[in-house]
């Protein structure tokens, strides 16, 4: 009897959650996650003897209810980790793909725009260009393609290096196939597991990024977001510890769960690992 695979479940469980809480937050956060209460300020959670049944997770320091910023949270930190991991997947990926294929002078060139970039500590650039562009999602998924293109373009290249000289890859080239068809059809699906879980690790550092970003004010400042919460509440933590708390569970579960949701798709779908 096969055993069920353990992370992919735990993995699809949490990115379906956050699907649905970022797509039907609006109708399932109970109160408006911008609007502030003062006679309600740092209410404890439901576990609490003092809680208030209206305010489930407690509220912050303006009186916010937390359940609702939570949800609501989750949009911003999808939308940033799709679409950043996807677009600084897409640059590596290609990048790696001609630099290990081709050799040459592309490789050089791609590996010193690498070696500059990587100079740079990542966090510091990002802060850098939020300073220069300015707060916003789109700052934040920018800062993440720069960050990130990097990762994918090593790892590809080395595979890529190794895989051409492979016997499959030499066949390839004597049966008089192209150089962009032997990449298409024979060396970009062997690569697919590590992209698997290279893209789902980039997930998770997209949302590190986001929420460390908008908690130095740099994401946006009109919606709430994990790292928002966290800044809001780290002045008010004797008080309301709950209001730092639970921001940073919701990211590292976020986190866990992608690095669970890759593992478990690559153990799917490599047969190498199968056997």
């Amino acid at each position: 009897m096969k055993l069920p695979n353990i992370r992919l479940l735990f993995g699809s469980g949490v990115l379906l959650v956050l699907l649905v809480l970022a797509i039907f937050g609006p109708w399932i956060a109970p109160h408006d996650p911008m609007a502030q209460s003062l006679l309600d300020q740092l209410l404890p959670p439901f576990w609490s003897a003092q809680n208030d049944p209206n305010h489930w997770l407690g509220t912050d320091n303006l009186g916010r209810d937390l359940l609702s910023r939570l949800i609501h949270g989750a949009r911003p930190a999808l939308v940033v980790m799709l679409i950043g991991a996807t677009l600084s997947g897409l640059v590596g990926v290609v990048l790696g793909l001609i630099a290990g294929y081709y050799g040459g002078w592309f490789d050089t060139i791609i590996s010193r725009i690498i070696e500059i970039f990587m100079s740079f500590p990542p966090m510091l650039l990002a802060i850098v260009l939020a300073a220069v562009i300015g707060p916003g999602l789109s700052t934040v998924v920018l800062a993440i393609i720069l960050i990130g293109w990097t990762r994918f373009c090593r790892v590809i290249r080395a595979e890529v290096m190794a895989m051409r000289e492979l016997e499959f890859v030499a066949s390839a080239r004597t049966l008089g196939m192209r150089n962009l068809r032997i990449i298409g059809k024979e060396i970009l699906p062997n690569l697919l597991p590590m992209l698997v879980v290279l893209f789902s690790l980039e997930m998770g550092r997209a949302v590190v990024v986001e929420a460390l970003l908008s908690f130095i004010g740099f994401s946006s400042t009109d919606i709430a977001t994990w790292g928002s919460i966290i800044a809001d509440g780290r002045n008010y933590i004797n008080q309301g510890w709950f209001a730092v708390f639970l921001p940073i569970v919701a990211i590292i579960v976020t986190v866990l769960g992608l690095n669970a949701f890759g593992d478990g798709l690559r153990q799917s779908i490599d047969p190498v690992m199968q056997r």
